[in-house]
């Protein structure tokens, strides 16, 4: 039995701004602590020039943060990464390493998991525990989304798990929180230069479908590729992203960036409407943690009824036009006063 059992939490950083994902995961890593006596959370920050985002983890519920300062960790780049986190593991003996699944986490997990001859669960989309046998317990869905397996580590140390952004939800930064930053200045030892940083483009992506207020999805119902651009028209309306079912994916009506599900992304918008999408198992684990679950299909006995908060049992090619057209006289009414 461990007497620390501390909780690593890895802070992405991300065009010098932390991943929203750190901050969902360090709100789970709370709620796993509260299960788990003599437990820790501690953030784990990379770089030079990064105290205000130390001081962020702290406000979202990270108990301590290791700051592990050089400047040669500013960049991501595997090999240098790599290294300074399984020093600062094999010092600090996490009971639990937690890290995003982003293209980047799910790189670097994976190769600290092998120097450390530890085991991985790979893009997980829960986190439980057994709190009197010390066991993290990490679901991921297997067989093409088919089944959810839950994975332990009894035997090694840190449990670690890769979790997909979207799944958890993050604590609101409380700054009242206080907690301890330990500083470990660091300085890589000399190695083979195997990668060189010449500049830095951000990326940024159109589709903002995990931390959008309100998602319209489509499914097969839809009909065709035409059928998203209704569904479009309503999410612009309503502040929104569009979202898809495995379903319309698979019929090439819609790219698999926008796609809900266990092989998709899995999110909790304030609002979702489905539409002509029947309720697969695969589907609903995706968005079923939504505030408001609204559902446009023509059969009255699909699935996804039976988790919906409103219902509609209709053609979603006459509801669509007709609920936008609502909203738009709505929206033009001068306010009062």
């Amino acid at each position: 039995m461990m007497e620390n059992k501390r909780i690593f939490v890895l802070v992405e950083v991300v065009n010098d701004q932390p991943h929203p994902v750190s901050w969902e995961l360090i709100g789970k890593a709370r709620e796993i602590a509260s299960k788990l006596e003599g437990s820790e959370v501690w953030g784990i920050v990379l770089g030079k020039d990064r105290d205000q985002i130390c001081n962020e983890a702290i406000y979202r519920g990270a108990n301590k943060v290791l700051y592990v300062k050089g400047e040669d960790l500013n960049d991501y780049i595997n090999y240098k990464y790599r290294k300074a986190i399984v020093e600062m593991v094999r010092k600090y003996k996490p009971w639990a390493f937690l890290v995003g699944a982003t293209l980047e986490g799910r790189e670097l997990a994976g190769t600290i998991a092998t120097e450390l001859k530890t085991g991985l669960t790979a893009d997980c989309t829960g986190l439980d525990i057994i709190p009197d046998k010390e066991l993290l317990e990490m679901t991921r869905p297997t067989f093409g989304g088919n089944l959810m397996a839950t994975i332990m580590c009894p035997e090694h140390l840190p449990q670690m798990a890769t979790i997909r952004p979207g799944v958890m939800r993050e604590m609101p930064p409380d700054k009242s929180r206080t907690g301890e930053i330990i500083v470990e200045d660091y300085t890589l030892p000399s190695l083979e230069p195997l990668i060189e940083v010449l500049e830095r483009t951000p990326v940024t992506s159109k589709v903002n479908l995990q931390y959008a207020p309100v998602v319209v999805s489509g499914g097969k119902g839809v009909g065709g590729p035409e059928g998203f651009k209704q569904l479009r028209e309503l999410a612009n309306l309503l502040g929104g992203e569009i979202g898809a079912s495995r379903a319309a994916v698979k019929q090439g009506w819609i790219s698999d960036e926008y796609q809900v599900g266990q092989t998709g992304k899995t999110i909790h918008p304030v609002i979702y409407i489905a539409c002509g999408i029947s309720g697969a198992i695969q589907h609903l684990v995706g968005m079923k943690e939504s505030n408001i679950i609204i559902a446009i299909n023509t059969d009255e006995n699909a699935p996804i009824f039976g988790i919906s908060d409103i219902g509609i049992v209709g053609d979603l090619n006459k509801v669509v036009p007709a609920l936008t057209q609502k909203l738009k006289a709505l929206l033009s009414k001068p306010k009062a006063g």
